[in-house]
Formats: C-alpha cells, structure tokens, sequence
C-alpha cells in the first residue's frame, strides 16, 4: 500500500554556468580607507560589525561597532584587507547595498546606499524595508 506516486529522475549537467554570489555589502574606497584609519591605532580588533535596530520614527538604524572576533552568525565581507562583520538579523536588509564614508564642512559618516529600502524618516537615520 506505500508504493511511491511519485518519481524522481537525477541527471547530470555538464556545461552549466555558475554564476558567482555577490556580496551582501559593498565597499566604496573611500570606506575602505576610513575602516583600515579607524582599525589602525586599535590592533585588539579585526573589523567593524555592522547591524540593525529597532529605533527612529521609520523602524531600523544601522549600528556600527568595533569587533574582536566574528560572531557564529554573522556575515564576513573581506574587501582590500578590510574586515566588515554583518550580524545575523541585518543580512537579508543590507543584501546588495554600498557602504559608502561621505566628509562635508559639518560631518562625516558612513552612508549605506540600499536598494532594499521602501521608506525613511525625514532626517535619515531609520528606515523601513
């Protein structure tokens, strides 16, 4: 009476394009650069970790610490010697974004460019996707 309905045939592709994976995060020079100055004067730490939270008007902000070790979860981008650490809550909203380090007269700071976001609060500090 357990007789299978189903059939399964495996066969084997020859020629078959492997695309390569892309990287969950991006980094611009100019990132990459201020990472390698900030990690410079601190050898206690292999990267920076970047995160998510729930905060601001429009649901999450990006977080961004000093890390001594990768977490078991957590996401390594390992581009031009520099070590970016995604924690494991923040993968699937930074998949595909840029991070870029932006210096005017008033301020400097990371700006992370997503494709992924569908709205943001009137200063820029949270969004929602």
């Amino acid at each position: 009476m357990s007789a299978s309905l189903v059939r399964a045939t495996v066969r084997a592709v020859s020629k078959r394009k492997i695309l390569p994976t892309r990287a969950a995060l991006t980094l611009t020079p100019a990132a990459v650069n201020k990472i390698r100055t900030l990690l410079h004067d601190k050898p206690e730490y292999i990267g920076l970790k970047v995160g998510v939270r729930t905060r601001g008007c429009n649901g999450l902000t990006y977080t961004l610490d000093y890390t001594q070790e990768k977490g078991q979860a957590d996401e390594e981008v390992l581009q031009d010697g520099v070590r970016v650490f995604i924690e494991k809550k923040a993968q699937l909203t930074l998949l595909g974004t840029e991070m870029d380090f932006v210096e005017s007269k008033l301020s400097s700071e990371f700006v992370f460019n997503n494709p992924n976001i569908k709205g943001m609060c009137g200063c820029g500090e949270s969004f929602s996707v």
